[in-house]
């Protein structure tokens, strides 16, 4: 974690661990998305907001779009910084930009995620005050969206079902999933590596 502490921001190291790379030696895309979303989980441990918080008041942020842009992979044994920042909110939504560097400090990801957060029932409701009084009054922002062509006749079509270890402690599906999901279809139909992706 960063030596002086920045509530609007954190920082995190990870290396790109075995179990996470495939067999080109380089770090899977979903493993971005998972870097991304765990040091915003640090970030909130750090301000006061973790799983006891957020249980305790029956909300949680779900991720609403994500825009992943990679500049060139991780590999295998790599350490990277990962920053992630709050830079907008607004009622029930919430922005974080998250930047992947290497070691030498050369680009690799930038991830920007919208969040909403939701009550027990899985309903947007708005962002508490508790927030307000960390990040200041609401910083508008357009929320992202993913603009769909309509699907050309004969498009192959992909069913997946979850598995266990595919959910995560929201006992939902976790987002870097579709990412594997969306890789694994591309690599069926032969195309290559994701470099960029919208995911809503």
């Amino acid at each position: 974690m960063s030596e002086l502490f920045d509530p609007h921001r954190e920082t995190v190291r990870y290396r790109a661990r075995f179990d996470e790379c495939g067999p080109d030696g380089r770090l899977r895309t979903s493993g971005l998305m998972r870097w991304a979303q765990d040091c915003a989980w640090v970030h909130s441990e750090r301000l006061g907001f973790g799983r006891e918080w957020y249980a305790a008041r029956g909300l949680g942020w779900l991720v609403r779009c994500a825009v992943l842009d990679v500049v060139e992979p991780a590999v295998l044994g790599e350490t990277a910084s990962v920053s992630t920042a709050v830079v907008g909110w607004r009622r029930v939504l919430a922005r974080r930009r998250t930047a992947v560097t290497g070691p030498d400090g050369r680009p690799i990801a930038t991830i920007l995620t919208d969040w909403v957060l939701t009550d027990a029932r899985g309903t947007p409701t708005r962002v508490p005050a508790d927030f307000a009084r960390i990040f200041g009054g609401a910083v508008p922002f357009e929320p992202a969206r993913v603009s769909l062509e309509p699907t050309p006749p004969g498009a192959t079509e992909m069913r997946f079902a979850v598995r266990d270890h595919e959910i995560d402690p929201m006992a939902h599906a976790n987002n870097a999933v579709y990412v594997d999901w969306l890789e694994e279809a591309a690599r069926t139909l032969g195309a290559g590596r994701l470099t960029h992706c919208r995911l809503e």
